[in-house]
């Protein structure tokens, strides 16, 4: 089982068949599911490349995504990912847990 770490998470991938399913380490020390039924028919090698441009798309570092712009979702084989709307920004309060919109541009 491959495994690999980006942004302070350990990445799992294991073969499930013809198929791959990635993992990743919580804090308390059990494993949620990232993705399941991934690249099929891949290799290892080239299934955890993809895996990690899955990992540093689904969690990039520094960015909290709010707001989903469906006009341009990014493509990683047959996986869509709806990224943040930087047309129409929000603005996180790092201290609390909500957004707002802007009033003004």
């Amino acid at each position: 089982m491959p495994t690999f770490t980006y942004n302070d998470l350990q990445f799992s991938l294991e073969a499930r068949g013809d198929r791959w399913d990635l993992s990743c380490a919580r804090p308390d020390g059990s494993r949620g599911l990232a993705g399941a039924g991934l690249f099929p028919g891949l290799s290892e090698g080239d299934a955890l490349a993809r895996a990690n441009a899955l990992a540093r798309t689904i969690c990039p570092v520094g960015i909290r995504t709010v707001g989903p712009d469906v006009n341009h979702p990014n493509t990683i084989g047959d996986l869509k990912i709806v990224g943040p709307d930087v047309t129409h920004p929000n603005f996180i309060y790092w201290d609390k847990e909500s957004v707002s919109c802007p009033r003004e541009l």
